[in-house]
């Protein structure tokens, strides 16, 4: 079959960005005047649509081309990760959601301005810009991935640099108007349609192998080339105690509980959803709703990559001869099925399907960065020298925007070189970038709610310490310092473990709060 997308397939295409233009207009007629109902949907979010727009935020193209990467690549052991996230979320729901509502916080920053000061906050602000530019733009760079392949058939750095520019414009335009109620509406017909076409994705693997399940479970329990050196494909668990591995049950039950303490309690991406509920038990509630949900479907992606393995190269695929040959890189696995074994019109059901989680997680990020530049950095600064209406920051926020648009732009492209030096498998590398920022806030927050330490200046030594001691554990940086072996291939969960406490250590060093500053101050801390 062609490669080629038909005319069927982009008009396919072009109705699904009707739709979201659609659903934004139907939800938000009028244009949000007001700042609170542009980043927080004046707070009227119920708990199952802050559940599915969190799970469409979180599972990007990561999950949707990560998945079968991984499960192409190697095995199950990805899905004992929820063990870790189940940890976290109940961390979250009872220790730091409520604190967030009994501040009435827009961003998640602001609780560290009333511990620490404004500097602190901005401090807090500006390494989740940095971190989400970074995450943001590794995420962007995935999606530009099946982008180009479907453009121009090929992966190359010119391809994904046009690739990535479209997917951040059609984002920044969904985005610049309406503010986060419509985006969590059009977040509800993304999951729609990425869920769908992993679906569809998996029932014609399914009618294309023609292989009976106890010949699958074969094949794939005994593969000749398995998951991780020999082993079962099929595994769940990695009982392993080496350092070098990303999944094992250790590393889920250490690094993996604090990169989802991060995700969804200190990225304002993930958390603004979480604060956009009418109180913080429905915020939990829908905290609880998403993790649930998103085991199936974390396991039908990777389920899509073990179908795929079997299809290129089971036994099956020997007897095909080149009809089904597959040679490219095996980040592009899936978008080779899609364009060279769907049927017209199909084809562009399922290649929405990433630009979906690509537009969704995108303009979630958009809206997100907005909101702590205007809030945490240009509304105190503007409001302390003239006074202004609410729709003056809300045209701030836009103008923000256009500006994290660029700065993501130019990541997402840096990143095609970043992966493909690394030659890491795409779940391990959207998932490692997130250390730099997370490695620092979780250990200025940990001082926060923990200890009565710290102070303004020692949490912006800690977040650069935190960022500093994941930089030098990256491979690369750790061989050319020299490190001892074991931290030069240290997996990423362990080095969010290790930037984490560097992190709570020098945030602790500051000097113990002193109860000196008045009743307010006192009371405040009492609340934290």
């Amino acid at each position: 079959m062609s490669g080629a997308f038909s005319g069927l397939d982009w008009a396919v295409v072009g109705l699904y960005f009707l739709a979201v233009a659609g659903v934004g207009f139907a939800v938000n007629r009028q244009d949000s005047g007001d700042a609170r109902d542009y980043f927080l949907a004046s707070g009227q979010v119920p708990a199952w649509l802050a559940a599915i727009s969190v799970l469409a935020t979180t599972q990007s193209a990561a999950t949707f081309l990560g998945g079968p990467d991984f499960g192409y690549r190697g095995d199950f052991t990805y899905l004992s990760t929820f063990l870790g996230a189940f940890l976290a979320v109940v961390i979250v729901a009872h220790v730091f959601i409520p604190r967030f509502y009994a501040h009435n916080v827009t961003t998640v920053y602001e609780l560290l301005g009333q511990r620490f000061g404004a500097t602190a906050m901005k401090a807090a602000g500006g390494m989740f810009l940095v971190g989400r530019i970074i995450a943001g733009g590794a995420r962007l760079y995935l999606a530009a991935i099946a982008v180009a392949m479907i453009i121009f058939g090929n992966v190359t750095a010119a391809n994904v640099s046009v690739a990535s520019a479209f997917l951040i414009l059609a984002s920044f335009i969904f985005a610049f108007h309406k503010g986060l109620k419509a985006i969590v509406w059009i977040d509800l017909l993304q999951f729609v349609v990425y869920v769908g076409a992993a679906i569809g994705i998996a029932l014609l693997l399914l009618q294309r192998l023609d292989m009976p399940l106890d010949a699958m479970i074969q094949t794939l329990s005994a593969t000749p080339d398995g998951a991780q050196g020999g082993h079962d494909k099929l595994r769940l668990f990695d009982l392993s105690t080496k350092l070098s591995a990303p999944f094992s049950l250790a590393a889920s039950l250490t690094g993996i509980v604090l990169l989802f303490i991060g995700n969804y309690a200190l990225d304002q991406d993930t958390t603004q959803r979480l604060l956009a509920c009418r109180d913080a038990r429905t915020s939990a509630r829908g905290l609880y709703l998403s993790i649930a949900a998103a085991i199936p479907i974390v396991w039908l992606f990777i389920a899509i990559g073990s179908l795929l393995y079997l299809f290129y190269r089971g036994p099956a695929a020997a007897g095909a001869g080149p009809a089904r040959a597959f040679q490219g890189e095996d980040i592009t696995v899936l978008m080779h099925f899609i364009l060279t074994e769907a049927p017209a019109g199909v084809r562009g059901m399922m290649a929405i399907g990433v630009i979906a989680t690509a537009v969704g997680t995108t303009m979630s990020a958009l809206n997100a960065m907005s909101s702590v530049l205007i809030q945490d950095f240009y509304r105190p600064w503007h409001a302390a020298r003239r006074q202004a209406r609410e729709d003056h920051y809300v045209t701030a926020g836009r103008i923000g925007m256009a500006a994290v648009s660029a700065a993501t732009l130019a990541m997402a492209i840096g990143s095609y070189y970043w992966q493909h030096y690394t030659r890491a498998p795409l779940l391990d590398f959207v998932l490692s970038v997130m250390n730099f920022a997370y490695a620092g806030l979780l250990g200025v927050y940990f001082t926060a709610l923990f200890t009565k330490r710290g102070s303004s200046a020692s949490v912006m030594v800690a977040l650069a310490g935190g960022f500093a001691v994941v930089l030098a554990l990256q491979p690369a940086v750790a061989r050319a310092l020299s490190l001892p072996a074991p931290l030069q291939t240290l997996a990423f969960p362990w080095q969010l473990c290790v930037g984490t406490l560097a992190a709570f250590a020098l945030c602790a060093c500051g000097r113990a709060v002193r109860q000196t500053d008045g009743a307010a101050r006192h009371a405040r801390l009492q609340e934290i």
